[in-house]
């Protein structure tokens, strides 16, 4: 009889303890759910921004929002004090978030105009700096594209000698002077860099395949790079 008493008890408590852990588990799952939904306020533009346009003349060109904490932009600009004595290095258009990635120094970021093949696209993919040199890349090289899957895990060097059209934020190195100095150490970016590049249409698929479904590390490749070896590396082969 005592034996009974004692387990009837027994799965009482288990059976609060269960109850009590599954309440703990859902509230913080509701908790991680709310923190993704937290309204945060950002400036988004209100009206066309031209290339070029200083930071400090955004004010009546953009306007606070509040978004989904999940829907806001990594590098979402809240206050045009951040940009202090940059200038936009692209066009800006109504409805985008304003993204620290796309304003520069004045003269840093070299936005020339570059070339285009006839009848290549143009596809814009926005990486860490990590994944495109350091950021140290301008419009006119040619970089590698390799594209990685997870499952299975594999990496490829799928583009070659592609053509860089325009690069939004990342670092472009100080044109030369004339007289002799100590060269200024480099600084990491930061934020993402905008890489735009200019494919064919065949690969223009495959570059967006690549980056929806998969990702991609650019490597600068000019004229002189081989590729000599390169192959489809995965778990397996990945040690010589």
């Amino acid at each position: 009889m005592k034996r009974r008493v004692l387990a009837a008890v027994a799965a009482i408590v288990l059976a609060v303890l269960g109850g009590a852990l599954v309440l703990t588990y859902v509230a913080a799952a509701d908790e991680r759910a709310m923190a993704g939904m937290e309204p945060a306020t950002v400036l988004v533009v209100a009206q066309p921004v031209a290339q070029g346009t200083p930071a400090e003349d955004l004010a009546d060109l953009v306007a606070p929002e509040e978004l989904p904490a999940a829907a806001v932009v990594p590098g979402a600009v809240a206050d045009l004090d951040d940009l202090a004595g940059k200038v936009a290095t692209t066009d800006l258009q109504v409805g985008e978030q304003l993204l620290a990635a796309r304003f520069a120094e004045p003269g840093v970021v070299d936005t020339g105009a570059v070339e285009i093949p006839p009848g290549m696209h143009q596809v814009s993919v926005l990486l860490e700096p990590r994944r495109v040199v350091g950021g140290h890349l301008a419009p006119g090289d040619t970089v590698g594209a390799f594209v990685s899957f997870a499952e299975p895990a594999r990496t490829r060097l799928a583009f070659n000698k592609v053509l860089v059209t325009d690069v939004q934020g990342g670092i472009t190195p100080p044109a030369p002077t004339d007289q002799e100095q100590a060269p200024a150490p480099d600084v990491a970016p930061t934020e993402s860099v905008m890489v735009t590049l200019a494919v064919s249409a065949p690969d223009a698929e495959r570059l967006v395949f690549a980056a929806e479904h998969g990702s991609l590390w650019l490597s600068l490749e000019p004229d002189d790079a081989t590729t000599d070896g390169t192959r489809i590396v995965t778990e397996e082969n990945v040690y010589p």
